[in-house]
C-alpha cells in the first residue's frame, strides 16, 4: 500500500483506503472537475503508527474513553517513511509554505446510509510541513472525541480505526458555499439550492453567518433569492489559520452570487449528479473568477 495517495492515483478511489472525502475528491478529479490538487494519508496509517497495531486504542474507543484515546494519539509520531512521504507530497503541491486544508476522512462517512459529516476536524490554511504533520495527528484525535464516539456508537463501529486524512491545496476564496442538486428539505428533484458567503465557506458551515439562499430551476434560472447581511468574512491569516475580517455595510448587504455564477453552479451540479447517479451536496469556492469543487457527498436527511 502507498504511504500517501495523490488524488490522481487509482488507489485513491478506494473508500476503504481514503474515506468518504478522499475517494470523492479522487473521483471528481478523475471526472475532470475543477478540484484543487491534494493527497490522502490512508486510513490504515493510524493503526500502523501505534506499536500494538491499535489494540489499546480500539479498546479505549469501545469503552468510549475519549480522553484516554486522544491522549494516546497525542503521543504518536509519524514513522520516518510516512513523514518523508507526507513532506514530499506536500512540497509537490507548490513552492514554499503553501497553504493547505487538512481534513478528516472517515472510511464509514458520507454514505447515503450514515453521514459522519462534521463529526471530525478540518483545519484551514495550514502552512509548512511540520504544521501539516501536526494537523494530521489532530485529525486522527478528532475521530475519538466524545461527540464522534457517541455518534459512531449509534451509526457505526466503535472499534473502527479507519480515519484517512486529506491534504489539499487551499483555495483563497472570494466567495464560497454549498450547492444541493435537489431541494434537501422539500425533496424536489426539479430544484437546486445554493448558499453563498463572502470569503471562506467556514463562516456558513459553522453557523456563525447566515448565507445568501438561492433556489434554482434545473437549468440554473433563479426562482428565489434571499440575501442576508454578512457582518464579516472568514479569510486566511498570513501566519496560518483563519481570521474574521469585518465587512462594510454595503459589502455585507450585497447579493453574493450573480446569475452567471448560479447558472455555472447548476451546470456543474447537474453534470456531477448525472455521472454519479444521486443528488449531491457540493462545497464550492470561487477564487479570481475560477470555480472550484472542494467536496461532494450524497445528499442525506
Amino acid at each position: 500500500m502507498s504511504l500517501v495517495l495523490p488524488f490522481g492515483e487509482p488507489g485513491c478511489l478506494d473508500v476503504a483506503q481514503t474515506g468518504g472525502k478522499g475517494s470523492s475528491l479522487a473521483r471528481m478529479s478523475a471526472l475532470g472537475l475543477p478540484v484543487p490538487p491534494g493527497f490522502v494519508i490512508p486510513a490504515g496509517a493510524l493503526a500502523e503508527a501505534l506499536p500494538d497495531g491499535g489494540a489499546e486504542l480500539r479498546a479505549l474507543a469501545e469503552r468510549q474513553d475519549a480522553a484516554a484515546a486522544q491522549a494516546l494519539i497525542r503521543t504518536v509520531e509519524l514513522a520516518p517513511a510516512l513523514r518523508d512521504a507526507v513532506l514530499s507530497a506536500y512540497a509537490a503541491l507548490g513552492p514554499g509554505d503553501l497553504p493547505v486544508a487538512v481534513r478528516s476522512s472517515a472510511v464509514a462517512e458520507d454514505s447515503e446510509a450514515a453521514s459522519f459529516a462534521g463529526q471530525q476536524e478540518t483545519f484551514l490554511h495550514v502552512r509548512g510541513g511540520e504544521a501539516v504533520r501536526a494537523r494530521i495527528r489532530d485529525c486522527w484525535a478528532s475521530f475519538f472525541s466524545e461527540r464522534a464516539l457517541f455518534y459512531r456508537s449509534k451509526k457505526g463501529s466503535l472499534g473502527d480505526l479507519g480515519m484517512a486524512v486529506v491534504v489539499q491545496r487551499m483555495v483563497q476564496a472570494d466567495l464560497a458555499g454549498v450547492l444541493f442538486t435537489c431541494d434537501p428539505v422539500k425533496k424536489r428533484r426539479d430544484r437546486m439550492v445554493v448558499e453563498a458567503v463572502i470569503g471562506l465557506g467556514e463562516a456558513a458551515v459553522s453557523g456563525a453567518v447566515t448565507p445568501d439562499h438561492y433556489v434554482l430551476k434545473r437549468d440554473g434560472t433563479v426562482r428565489r433569492a434571499h440575501v442576508h447581511h454578512q457582518p464579516y468574512a472568514v479569510v486566511a491569516d498570513a501566519g496560518g489559520g483563519v481570521v474574521e475580517q469585518p465587512l462594510s455595510e454595503d459589502e455585507g448587504a450585497a447579493r453574493k452570487a450573480d446569475d452567471e455564477l448560479l447558472a455555472k453552479l447548476a451546470r456543474l451540479g447537474d453534470d456531477l449528479e448525472q455521472r454519479v447517479g444521486a443528488p449531491q451536496d457540493i462545497e464550492w469556492a470561487v477564487q479570481d473568477g475560477e470555480l472550484y469543487v472542494l467536496q461532494a457527498r450524497p445528499v442525506t436527511t
